[in-house]
């Protein structure tokens, strides 16, 4: 038998959710509920705890099929607005990644070696509804005799557009600092010379794998807010490395999970999917994604009752430490002092920004809570959890 106080299953959070009964708050609205009920009373009150996340994840992309043609065709090599696809399926499937780059952006003549053009880019196009202009090429075979195409393609037109992500929403990120006198462009943005800013990318409170640590309620389909539609999660995703330092409460203080996740394209929105340009890197897309987190027992309402201050992360210097994979720091902060707009960094004072958007967050967080209300959305208790050692 457990020795939980409070114990509830899927099939009854569910139960409650479609007769109108089910008790549900975001993540922030848990944290307060958390101090004032405790644990035990705050199972008892509260069914769903909904989370979300938006910011730049590279490993993202889609699976593709582009239709047959007359003669029918193989594709070897494939652009979708000059941004190159890998064509090494079968046929017409491609997969465009989110970092790939134009190959022929006409910017780049203008600003060399910064890039404005890429795979996110078309992800939101399609998404958009825009027409974008496929390229491709192949060797010929008896059964598949057409060495070239070019064609116009919509979504609307396609017969599949998956949106399938290696590695989203992660467990907690670095603090970036550059403590060189140049400054440096990276993935987590421009940081200027001297510890002058600090860039940190999560939601704290808000981010879903903050609220389930140890993934008791995550895993093999899981049903989830994707770009505005609905998703799943698939499996782990890649660099899942829950082996990390963490505090009393579960949380780790640097990278530690991640998920893998996937859903109809056709059913998102540019709201949720931005093709994003980084001066200095490249391109990526910005993804919304959303998990709701079911209060089994206290053990969960305690983990969704995290808070910003209770959240930890560590500050690392992006000009020689993270390229050289050295394990240092320079202190560990909390997302509530983050969030405030300062840290203190070997004793200065240094500007913080985020590149996750917490308004986005919270709004993706709403919004699940009330596509759960209206009994539009149901859990899914996963097949297997994620991995958590």
């Amino acid at each position: 038998m457990s020795d939980f106080k409070v114990n509830k299953t899927y099939d009854e959070i569910n139960a409650k959710i479609k007769a109108g009964e089910a008790v549900i708050v975001t993540a922030e609205e848990m944290v307060d509920i958390v101090k004032k009920n405790g644990p035990v009373g705050s199972a008892r009150k509260i069914d769903v705890v909904t989370t979300g996340t938006f910011s730049p994840m590279c490993s993202s992309g889609a699976f593709i099929n582009f239709g047959h043609t007359k003669p029918t065709f193989k594709a070897s090599k494939v652009w979708l607005n000059k941004v190159p696809a890998y064509a090494g399926l079968a046929a017409v499937d491609i997969y465009i990644g989110a970092t790939e780059l134009c190959d022929d952006d006409p910017m780049n003549k203008v600003y060399p070696g910064e890039f404005r053009y890429g795979g996110g880019h078309v992800i939101e196009d399609l998404v958009a509804g825009k027409a974008i202009f496929l390229e491709g090429k192949s060797y010929g075979t008896d059964c598949y005799p057409n060495k070239k195409i070019k064609k116009e393609i919509t979504l609307q037109d396609l017969p599949y557009a998956l949106l399938t992500n290696p590695r989203n929403a992660y467990q907690n990120y670095n603090c970036a600092i550059n403590l060189s006198d140049r400054a440096i462009y990276t993935y987590m943005g421009m940081l200027k010379p001297k510890a002058k800013n600090a860039n940190y990318c999560s939601a704290g409170e808000l981010s879903p794998l903050m609220n389930d640590p140890f993934y008791k309620t995550i895993g093999l389909g899981t049903r989830i807010f994707l770009g505005g539609g609905v998703g799943y999660v698939t499996w782990h995703g890649t660099q899942h490395n829950p082996g990390v330092p963490r505090a009393d409460g579960g949380t780790p203080n640097r990278p530690s999970g991640t998920m893998m996740v996937q859903g109809d394209l056709k059913e998102m929105s540019t709201k949720w999917l931005r093709g994003v340009s980084m001066q200095g890197y490249g391109c990526t897309l910005a993804v919304g994604i959303g998990v709701p987190i079911p209060v089994l027992n206290e053990e969960m309402a305690a983990y969704t009752g995290v808070s910003d201050a209770d959240i930890y992360t560590q500050v690392v210097d992006y000009a020689h430490d993270y390229s050289n994979q050295v394990s240092r720091n320079y202190g560990e902060v909390s997302y509530a002092q983050l969030k405030s707009g300062h840290i203190e960094v070997n004793g200065q004072q240094v500007q913080t920004a985020p590149l996750s958007s917490v308004v986005k967050a919270r709004e993706i967080a709403e919004t699940l809570k009330q596509w759960i209300a209206d009994k539009k959305f149901l859990l899914s208790k996963p097949v297997q959890t994620l991995p958590d050692e």
